[in-house]
C-alpha cells in the first residue's frame, strides 16, 4: 500500500497563487493548532460570562502590545503596526457588542459567541470585491482565535506553545491559512517556504512573508490535504506550483534554478543605492506602488526612489465612516515623513467600480467601471473632495508630495479641481496653517479620451501618469474583471501602444514628465518599448524594483 501511495504522489503538482517569489525545498509540515471547543453551551449567568469574555479581551490587548514590541526589529514599524491595528479591532464597539449580544440573548458561552461573530465578520470581508479587503478576513480570525485561546488558558485547558515543526531540518509550512501573529513568530531558520489552501496575496501574512524573504504560495485549494504531511516538496514561488515527491530530475532542475536565482539576487544587490540609468545614461525614476502604511517598510527595503502611486482609497475602504480631515492628514503626514526627501505621489480617492465602502451608499450600476467613480464622484461630492485635498496640502509641509487625479476625461475636470485647490489654499492661509505652495499636480491618463486630448491636458498639469490597466480595458472594450475575456485583454495591442506613445509625445512637447503606473510598467517584455517611447518614470510593485533597475541598465 505504501509503495502504491508513493507512486501516486510522485510528481504530483499542486497549483496556487504566488504571494512571494523564490524556490524552497523541504518536508511539508502542517500547522497543528489546539482543538478549541466552539460548541454551544448553555450559560445561566450571562453577566458573569460577559465579564469572562471581557477579561480575555483585555488580556489579548496586552499580548498584542508585547507582540508589537517584539516585531519592530523583525518586520519594521510599518509592518509591526498590524498588531496595533489588532488592538484597535479588539476595542471596536461593533465587534465587542456583537459578542456580548450573542452571550446575553442566546445564553451561550463566550467561546461560541466569539466564533459566531468572527465567522460573520470574516464572511463579510471575504465577500468584498477587493483583494486587499478580503485579506482583512485573516485579521478577524486572528484576534478571535487569540481570545478563545486565552479563555481556554484561563480555564487550564490549553497551554500556548505557538507553532511547532513536525520534522527536523527545513520544512515547508502548510495550513488552511496563517494569521499575522503566527507568521511573525516563525523560525526563519526552520521554515523554508509557506503554502496555504486559502489566503490572499494582499494579506498581512503575505506581506510579512515577503519582508522575511520566505517563498510563499496561497490559494492552493482542496488539493492541499493533510495526508501529504511529511512528503518532500519543492515550492516554485515563480510559477505558483508545488511539486510533491519530485523525481531526481526535477530536484536537480530546481536546484539549478535556485542557484541561478541566488546568483541573480546577489547581482541585483549591486544596483542597490544607485540611480536607474539606461545604457546610454538616460535617467528613469523607478518608484513603487503602495496601498497602505503597512507597505512603507517594504518600499524602503526595495530601494525604490519614491512612491509613484499611493492608493488613498484604501484609507476609506478600511474605515466604517468617512475619514475626517485629521485622520487623513495624520496618515499622509506619516507617509511623507517616512519617505523623507523621496517623492510621494498620492492618488486622490478612486472609489467606485471594484472598490467601494458601504457607507458611500453608491447606487448599483450596470457598468460601474464606467460609472460614478474617481474624480467624477469627488466633483459630485465637493465637501468630500475638499476634505481630502485639505488633508493632503496640510501634510505637504512634511515631505515631497505630488497629487494625482484619476479617471480624467476632460480639461474641465482639471480646471474645476484646480479651482478647489485655490479655494483650499486661501482657507489654509486664512487659518495660518502650513503647506507647500509648489506641490506637483498631475493626472492619470487611463481613458482613451484623455490620451487623445493629452496635448490640451498637458497645458494645465505638471505631469502625466499612464494607468495602463484601465487604458487597456477601455480602449479594447474588455472588462478586465471578466476572466472569460482574458484572451482579448491585450496590453500590447497596437491601439493601446499608440495611445501611450501619443501621451508621451504630447507631455514632452509641453515640457512635463510622463510616467507609467499600470502593470505594463513591470512587464520586462515591454520594458524596451517603454524606454524607446521615452517614458520618464515607472511605478511598480516593490519586489520588482531591483530587477527592473538591472534590466533598464541593459537597454537604450
Amino acid at each position: 500500500m505504501g509503495v502504491t501511495l508513493a507512486k501516486i504522489r510522485q510528481n504530483l503538482v499542486l497549483h496556487g497563487t504566488v504571494a512571494n517569489k523564490g524556490i524552497a525545498f523541504g518536508k511539508l509540515s502542517f500547522v497543528k493548532r489546539a482543538d478549541i471547543g466552539h460548541e454551544k453551551k448553555e450559560i445561566k449567568n450571562t453577566k458573569a460570562e460577559c465579564a469572562r469574555f471581557e477579561k480575555a479581551r483585555l488580556h489579548a490587548i496586552t499580548q498584542l502590545g508585547a507582540l508589537y514590541d517584539a516585531s519592530l526589529e523583525k518586520l519594521g514599524e510599518q509592518n509591526a503596526v498590524v498588531f496595533q491595528i489588532h488592538q484597535m479591532m479588539l476595542e471596536d464597539p461593533d465587534y465587542v457588542s456583537s459578542i456580548k449580544d450573542v452571550i446575553t440573548k442566546e445564553h451561550s458561552n463566550a467561546e461560541y459567541a466569539v466564533t459566531v461573530v468572527a465567522q460573520k465578520f470574516e464572511k463579510q470581508f471575504l465577500e468584498m470585491d477587493n483583494d486587499y479587503m478580503r485579506g482583512r478576513a485573516a485579521d478577524i480570525v486572528d484576534i478571535s482565535r487569540r481570545i478563545n485561546e486565552i479563555l481556554m488558558m484561563h480555564d487550564g485547558i490549553l497551554n500556548n506553545k505557538g507553532i511547532s515543526y513536525n520534522h527536523e531540518g527545513s520544512v515547508v509550512l502548510a495550513a488552511d491559512d496563517l494569521v499575522p501573529s503566527e507568521t511573525v513568530q516563525l523560525d526563519q531558520k526552520a521554515v523554508a517556504g509557506i503554502v496555504t489552501s486559502k489566503g490572499s496575496n494582499r494579506s498581512h501574512t503575505a506581506i510579512f512573508a515577503r519582508t522575511m524573504g520566505i517563498p510563499t504560495i496561497v490559494c492552493v485549494g482542496d488539493s492541499l490535504t493533510e495526508d501529504l504531511e511529511g512528503h518532500f516538496v519543492i515550492v516554485d514561488g515563480n510559477s505558483g506550483r508545488i511539486y510533491v515527491d519530485p523525481d531526481n530530475e526535477t530536484i536537480e532542475r530546481f536546484s539549478e534554478i535556485k542557484k541561478t536565482d541566488d546568483v541573480q539576487n546577489s547581482h541585483l544587490e549591486e544596483f542597490r543605492g544607485k540611480p536607474t540609468l539606461t545604457r546610454s545614461g538616460n535617467k528613469i525614476n523607478l518608484f513603487a506602488n503602495s496601498g497602505s502604511l503597512a507597505d512603507l517598510e517594504l518600499i524602503k527595503a526595495s530601494d525604490a526612489e519614491g512612491i509613484g502611486l499611493f492608493r488613498s482609497e484604501y484609507i476609506f475602504m478600511q474605515a466604517s465612516d468617512y475619514p475626517t480631515e485629521e485622520e487623513q492628514y495624520e496618515i499622509y503626514k506619516k507617509v511623507l515623513e517616512t519617505m523623507g526627501d523621496k517623492k510621494v505621489i498620492i492618488r486622490t480617492l478612486d472609489i467606485g467600480a471594484d472598490k467601494t465602502a458601504e457607507y458611500f451608499m453608491l447606487k448599483q450600476e450596470q457598468n460601474p467601471a464606467m460609472g460614478l467613480r474617481a474624480v467624477r464622484l469627488c466633483l459630485a461630492n465637493r465637501a468630500l473632495f475638499k476634505t481630502q485635498l485639505r488633508a493632503l496640502y496640510r501634510a505637504s509641509a512634511f515631505g515631497n508630495l505630488s497629487i494625482m487625479i484619476p479617471m480624467i476625461t476632460s480639461v474641465d475636470e482639471v480646471i474645476e479641481t484646480k479651482q478647489i485647490i485655490r479655494e483650499i489654499k486661501r482657507e489654509l492661509d486664512e487659518q495660518e496653517l502650513q503647506y507647500k505652495d509648489d506641490v506637483e499636480f498631475g493626472i492619470m491618463i487611463e481613458t482613451p479620451a484623455a490620451a487623445i486630448i493629452s496635448d490640451e491636458l498637458a497645458q494645465h498639469v505638471d505631469f502625466f501618469s499612464i494607468g495602463t490597466n484601465d487604458l487597456t480595458q477601455f480602449t479594447l472594450a474588455v472588462d478586465r474583471q471578466n476572466a472569460d475575456l482574458e484572451n482579448y485583454l491585450n496590453p500590447y495591442h497596437h491601439a493601446v501602444v499608440k495611445l501611450i506613445e501619443n501621451t508621451i509625445i504630447n507631455g514632452h512637447l509641453a515640457g512635463i514628465w510622463v510616467g507609467i503606473c499600470g502593470e505594463l510598467a513591470s512587464d520586462e517584455k515591454f520594458l524596451g518599448k517603454l524606454i524607446q517611447l521615452g517614458v520618464d518614470e515607472m511605478s511598480v510593485v516593490p519586489s520588482s524594483v531591483l530587477s527592473l533597475r538591472a534590466k533598464i541598465a541593459t537597454l537604450g
